[in-house]
């Protein structure tokens, strides 16, 4: 391969480092010990990585990122957890993202073509799936686990340990207390977030039928409009609409739920 690196002279990188050859940092930046870079991967200025944190091909690192922090945890004493990041991912101007914990299984990891905007923060031991949108100034605390193809609107918190299915799309300014399921579009404040609606839109962009979406909606109706207990809601969705895989992935969110899901839906 064509040794094509670009290191601007006055960016910092460590001795224990390693970055492809094809990889670019810009002005002012800060790569330490322990990080690794893959191809294509480029570095914008003043941005700060510390290790251990890999990061894969092709990702656009913007200004004044810092990625690979220590965990914002009292617990943690200086163990070498890591960052891991896949590829394609565009990850602007002041997001944070830190490494994990030894409790929460040591690794905090992005996957691969996310977006992670403006000032969003990913705490350390979150595990953020594929096609991810994270807007600007969203934070999510540690352990939060994002799904494929979810987006989180700017200015939304979440709760610890709180989970984000697929396709679910989270209006700006949210409170994430409990577990968003999938397909559906919440939104809301601490204790009074609320269903109010179906992603239908990121569905329909994604390859979803409109059979399969109507099978979501129809598991959507019984489970939160019927007025059944959640049991008998669960059991009525399996026996009536359990062939659909849609439908089997959201009965499975919801049964292994530990925090409890979204359930309020806004009426009118």
């Amino acid at each position: 391969m064509k040794d094509t690196m670009s290191i601007h002279p006055t960016a910092i990188i460590a001795a224990g480092a390693e970055l492809d050859s094809s990889v670019t940092v810009g002005p002012f930046s800060v790569i330490e010990n322990g990080v690794k870079i893959g191809a294509g991967t480029k570095v914008a200025t003043h941005t700060h990585i510390s290790g251990p944190t890999l990061i894969g091909k092709a990702n656009t690192i913007d200004s004044f990122a810092s990625l690979g922090g220590a965990p914002q945890d009292i617990g943690y004493k200086g163990e070498p957890t890591e960052l891991i990041i896949g590829d394609n991912n565009l990850i602007r101007e002041y997001a944070s993202i830190h490494r994990g914990t030894i409790k929460g299984g040591g690794k905090t990891i992005l996957g691969n073509n996310n977006m992670i905007m403006a000032y969003a923060h990913l705490g350390h031991d979150c595990i953020i799936g594929n096609h991810v949108i994270i807007v600007n100034a969203a934070h999510l605390s540690g352990h939060t686990e994002v799904a494929d193809h979810a987006t989180v609107g700017g200015l939304t918190g979440t709760h610890q340990f709180a989970r984000i299915g697929t396709f679910a799309f989270i209006g700006g300014g949210s409170a994430v207390t409990k577990d968003v399921p999938p397909f559906a579009m919440v939104t809301g404040e601490r204790g009074q977030m609320r269903i109010s609606g179906l992603n239908k839109v990121g569905l329909l962009r994604n390859g979803f039928s409109r059979e399969t979406i109507s099978q979501i909606d129809a598991a959507y109706r019984i489970l939160f409009h019927s007025g059944l207990l959640h049991e008998d809601a669960l059991e009525k969705v399996e026996q009536e609409l359990g062939d659909c895989r849609a439908v089997t992935e959201l009965l499975t969110f919801i049964r292994t739920s530990k925090r409890g899901v979204v359930k309020r839906v806004k009426r009118g």
